[in-house]
């Protein structure tokens, strides 16, 4: 009964690319998910996905960066968990945190207050859904635009991880990430795409001076960008 209920999806992989003209590939994969709210459920479905990878491209490692993966490294380059140094105050911010508080709204932010709440009542507080359109995002005085739509998510998070040099060897052995409870029709900003790319500009050795906006933004210009922003439905970022 319980293979009856089986249905299909598709869900992203993130490859870091050293030989490429885009930083970071993006594939949608078609797998088994295994319906039901188990937490075994769930790890059979990142198993079932993991295979369709592993056999379709050859990789012998992927990392699921969901808290479900069964994989000890995932929880420390979660963004709930992931810290980031602000140089200014010297106080360590979740990913999570630093991301929801920079938000500005047509009708109100930065919500500040965002930066010392559980990583997970930032992302679901009210303010961000009943503010208004996001025009742009003010992380302690370096302002950031809307677009390219990941750039300043990519930004926090790339940083974030090389403060964290613990976490590098381990990162560095993985050739595909994934993160089953993204959904690209709903989001952009994926912790699964960005750390693809941390592993492409140290594979390239681009990360000297990433912690300059202005030297990140022009990643977007020098290489081409391979994200799910065109599977984004209407209303959602």
């Amino acid at each position: 009964m319980e293979e009856a209920q089986n249905t299909v999806e598709h869900r992203p992989v993130f490859m870091p690319r050293v030989n490429s003209d885009n930083l970071v590939k993006t594939d949608m994969v078609r797998f088994e998910r295994h319906v039901g709210f188990a937490s075994r459920q769930k790890k059979k479905s990142i198993h079932d996905l993991h295979q369709v990878i592993r056999k379709k491209y050859g990789f012998s490692n992927v990392l699921e960066l969901s808290s479900k993966s069964g994989n000890k490294l995932s929880f420390p380059l979660s963004p709930l968990s992931l810290k980031i140094t602000n140089e200014q105050d010297g106080q360590q911010y979740s990913v999570e945190n630093a991301f929801q508080s920079s938000m500005i709204f047509e009708n109100g932010g930065p919500y500040s207050d965002l930066l010392t709440v559980q990583p997970r009542q930032a992302k679901k507080d009210e303010r961000l859904i009943t503010s208004g359109e996001l025009i742009s995002y003010d992380y302690f005085g370096i302002e950031w635009s809307v677009e390219p739509l990941t750039a300043f998510y990519d930004w926090l998070y790339v940083n974030a991880l090389k403060q964290n040099p613990q976490l590098h060897e381990e990162v560095m052995q993985y050739q595909a990430f994934t993160d089953i409870t993204f959904n690209p029709k709903k989001s952009i900003h994926c912790a699964a795409y960005a750390l693809a790319m941390f592993v492409a500009l140290n594979k390239r050795e681009l990360l000297d001076n990433v912690e300059d906006p202005a030297v990140f933004f022009n990643l977007y210009q020098d290489f081409k960008v391979s994200n799910t922003e065109h599977l984004l439905e209407e209303g959602w970022l």
